[in-house]
């Protein structure tokens, strides 16, 4: 880990550069590591040589097994001008690994990958120190869901406790942060109470330190209601996690920019802290492929960002160094939004938010 005073000079730096423009996070990891048709032997490595069953598709364990690659695409992301770049982790907590039997790699995998995007930032904000490079750790919502059972003839029963999520969400951010991560980003909220599990986590974890990293939060509208799949509106999700005090609330995932603005304006609206928003691509093709060329989707931010709703924008699914430095040259010179002062009152959530109107 670096020393305090240098995690405190970072810090102190974001606040200021968040107030002066609008950021720029990378794109899809995923999407690039597609691209390099990568076998089944460069999973496993000779780490995993041994392992008991197929590893390709479990892109995190390339921290591991192919760093070089995981290197690569950080810098092609900061070449296309990303201010903050995403830790390969999206995957990094012992509930996903669960799945390759990896989950006594948790710690090395998440150190790992916050290393890497460590060094490509140092790298990058030495060659301009006028354009600083941050690092976020990505803490995706795991496969499992503490708001609804996975199995319809038992409506009461749940495949994972909140107590488990929270120290799996831990046991993450531990590594994420001894690989030197400026902030933890915890991502594609679809179940509120798994955010609100990591938050629980993270902010346990910073106890134990006796110290605070700034956090993201960035949930994920599934359909055309405009609700998570645990069935909140935006409003909601907002009121549900706001004290957590988090350094950004945002969308992401699920749509392309056209489906997402409406969520976006919402959130703008409501969240008295700045706002991210990272779309697809557009929507998938029928082959589950993402066509949204990168011009289209900067149009779509540059007009988010004139419109004053945004504070932080990128890219997720399909979304590539094209499209990101397309977004980079969209928003560029465009104040960031506002941070609006929201009048205090006790606002509750449910399915639904709600405000207990003023005496």
């Amino acid at each position: 880990m670096t020393t305090l005073e240098e995690r405190q000079a970072r810090r102190a730096l974001l606040a200021k550069v968040a107030k002066e423009r609008i950021l720029v996070l990378d794109g899809a990891m995923g999407t690039m590591l597609q691209r390099r048709k990568l076998t089944e032997a460069d999973y496993r490595g000779d780490r995993f040589k041994g392992a008991n069953s197929d590893l390709k598709g479990n892109h995190d364990v390339l921290n591991l097994t192919r760093p070089d690659v995981i290197l690569a695409v950080y810098k092609e992301y900061l070449d296309a001008d990303a201010d903050i770049i995403e830790t390969n982790t999206f995957s990094g907590t012992w509930i996903s690994q669960a799945d390759y039997h990896l989950e006594s790699a948790v710690h090395d995998i998440n150190r790992e990958g916050a290393r890497l995007a460590r060094l490509a930032a140092d790298e990058y904000t030495a060659k301009d120190p006028s354009k600083p490079r941050f690092v976020a750790g990505a803490m995706g919502p795991t496969n499992r869901t503490a708001s609804l059972s996975p199995d319809v003839n038992r409506p009461d029963f749940r495949n994972i406790t909140f107590d488990e999520l929270k120290d799996a969400y831990k046991e993450q951010a531990r590594g994420l942060i001894e690989g030197g991560a400026d902030l933890l980003l915890i991502e594609t909220v679809f179940d509120t109470l798994n955010a609100k599990a990591a938050a629980f986590g993270v902010y346990e974890l910073f106890d134990e330190l006796g110290e605070e990293w700034p956090i993201m939060i960035s949930g994920t509208i599934t359909d055309l209601s405009g609700r998570t799949l645990s069935g909140q509106t935006t409003e909601a999700f907002w009121n549900s996690l706001r004290h957590t005090k988090p350094f950004s609330v945002g969308l992401n995932c699920a749509f392309g920019a056209e489906q997402m603005r409406a969520y976006i304006a919402e959130l703008s609206r409501v969240a008295d802290v700045p706002v991210s928003a990272y779309p697809n691509a557009g929507l998938p093709n029928q082959f589950g492929e993402y066509d949204e060329a990168p011009h289209t989707t900067a149009a779509h931010l540059r007009e988010w960002a004139q419109s004053g709703l945004v504070n932080i924008v990128g890219g997720c699914c399909g979304t590539t160094p094209e499209h990101i430095k397309a977004i980079a040259d969209s928003v560029k010179g465009i104040k960031p939004r506002r941070i609006p002062t929201i009048p205090p009152q006790l606002r509750l959530s449910g399915l639904e938010p709600f405000a207990v109107p003023a005496a």
